[in-house]
């Protein structure tokens, strides 16, 4: 395994496996052609086409279309296409500075093929040996990639929060970072990936940050989704994302964007080739 197989394994997906999502005549998903034969049952929300699923024009506003999804999604559920939702309202837009169309439940986001946006942030301290990095690993309940490594603190951004609030929050849910230590957190990077996964497609840009912290510092989990945290060198944390699949799998993208950052990939041809494939061409 290389660092460049972890990007490509996040930037595979294949266009004639979806049907584009039209609201107001901008895409704002992809759909799975299964996905949209359910959705085709509830016409006065979408129209299905053979090119692409429209959602109805009777629907104008941010609430009455927001509204009517979600009363697609608590009938979906009910007949068992949609497993679960799970109460956290993520926007439906076109680009990040747009505003949102409408918001609709995070779970069902990748079966929409609606681009989401997060924040991860890399929580390092500077010792005397070098850089080692706070590496969180998930507890085992989680829905989503229980056991597996994680950033310190990384989390979607739902509808209707800011960028800053939003990082202050999970810094301080996630590893008790007090917010005038988060107030310090340097944003660095936009990664941005799409991947198809079993039930839909991820579209995915997470807004990256770097934040030193004190030797001090001793994170603690406040809302149960972490098991443990440890310390670990940067060498360690380079060689896990190297040679296993151990973190989830967004989380091996920022660590590579780090590494690159703080020169701590030597080879000039392999810097190059993961800038570009970081950059989305690979």
């Amino acid at each position: 395994m290389a660092y460049i197989d972890h990007i490509r394994a996040l930037n595979r997906w294949n266009p004639e496996n979806f049907l584009p999502l039209i609201v107001d005549g901008k895409r704002m998903g992809r759909i799975r052609h299964r996905f949209a034969q359910e959705l085709d049952g509830f016409k006065e929300c979408f129209d299905v086409r053979t090119e692409c699923v429209v959602l109805s024009s009777a629907l104008k506003s941010f609430d009455e279309r927001s509204e009517a999804v979600a009363e697609v999604l608590h009938r979906l559920t009910e007949s068992g296409v949609v497993r679960h939702l799970m109460g956290e309202m993520f926007p439906v837009l076109s680009g990040f500075d747009q505003s949102a169309a409408f918001q609709i439940d995070r779970a069902v986001v990748s079966m929409f093929g609606i681009r989401a946006f997060g924040q991860h942030l890399n929580g390092y301290v500077e010792t005397g040996d070098g850089i080692a990095m706070w590496i969180a690993r998930r507890a085992s309940d989680r829905r989503a990639f229980p056991d597996r490594l994680d950033h310190l603190v990384a989390g979607g951004l739902p509808h209707g929060i800011s960028l800053a609030d939003n990082l202050t929050k999970e810094c301080m849910e996630e590893a008790n970072i007090p917010a005038e230590l988060a107030a310090s957190a340097r944003p660095v990077a936009e990664i941005s990936y799409c991947c198809e996964v079993k039930r839909g497609l991820r579209d995915d840009t997470l807004f990256c940050y770097d934040l030193e912290l004190p030797g001090s510092f001793r994170p603690e989990c406040n809302d149960g989704e972490v098991a443990s945290f440890e310390l670990m060198p940067i060498e360690q944390v380079a060689d896990i994302v190297r040679n296993s699949e151990e973190f989830k799998p967004n989380c091996n993208l920022v660590i590579i964007d780090f590494l690159l950052r703080h020169n701590l990939i030597a080879s000039e041809d392999e810097r190059k080739l993961l800038q570009n494939g970081l950059s989305g061409n690979n």
